[in-house]
């Protein structure tokens, strides 16, 4: 019998990650899709997909997600900024070993760093539930993935911009605008990391709340949408 087909959009919902983002994964080889007719539309078998369900993202994407406060998996979980600054110490020796990452190894870590570091400053003493971040990545798949369940972006910035009234505002604020005051250094970092990947060291899927960008490698402009699933805290894949 033949494996079920399924569309983009139904694949990127399974995956929880963007559509463009499975696009991506087509062009570059990572995840091929089936071109179905005249068009070309892309289709995957669904028992693939299930079988990523399983994968490093899906695995954050689930502890984000779950309504039962509980630590992450060991081998992932820094539950204080010393643990996540000697893995993440270890990732960077590691990734400044690969000869086609000379040039960008740099920008590659200090964009992870980045976003982890925010995770701590921002949230310090006001975890929700669970303090800490999930961090893993895999440097054959060339992916790091940072999650947290902590107050998210809107609250952060809401501080400092009261007059924030939603997620996708918020996640457009950190992008975009110089702030001032004691949570700056959540927007102004991730305008860092914006620069990298419009450079072209890295492509970038963030999610805080319901809100979710996309930012590929060499883009010139932000694609913010509006996700299926929300919750508190970030969610961060970044490619490289």
């Amino acid at each position: 019998m033949m494996d079920q087909l399924i569309t983009i959009k139904e694949a990127a919902k399974i995956l929880g990650v963007s559509i463009m983002t499975l696009r991506r994964w087509d062009e570059s080889g990572k995840l091929p899709a089936i071109r179905i007719g005249e068009t070309g539309h892309r289709r995957y078998k669904e028992s693939e997909i299930l079988l990523l369900t399983t994968s490093l993202f899906s695995l954050a994407r689930r502890w984000v997600l779950s309504e039962t406060p509980q630590e992450p998996e060991k081998d992932f979980y820094c539950q204080d900024s010393s643990i996540f600054k000697a893995r993440f110490d270890r990732m960077e020796s590691e990734i400044q070993k690969i000869p086609a990452l000379q040039e960008t190894f740099s920008l590659i870590t200090s964009s992870a760093g980045e976003i982890g570091n925010n995770s701590f400053d921002h949230n310090l003493g006001n975890w929700p539930d669970i303090p800490g971040i999930f961090y893993g990545y895999d440097l054959t798949k060339k992916i790091v993935i940072l999650a947290d369940r902590g107050r998210g972006i809107l609250k952060t910035l809401q501080q400092v911009r009261p007059i924030l009234s939603n997620d996708s505002e918020a996640l457009k604020v950190a992008f975009t605008e110089k702030l001032s005051g004691r949570a700056e250094k959540r927007g102004n970092g991730l305008k860092y990391v914006k620069i990298n990947a419009m450079q072209g060291a890295i492509s970038l899927d963030f999610q805080t709340g319901n809100a979710k960008l996309n930012l590929p490698k060499f883009a010139t402009n932000l694609n913010i949408t509006e996700a299926t699933n929300s919750f508190h805290g970030c969610l961060v894949l970044i490619e490289f």
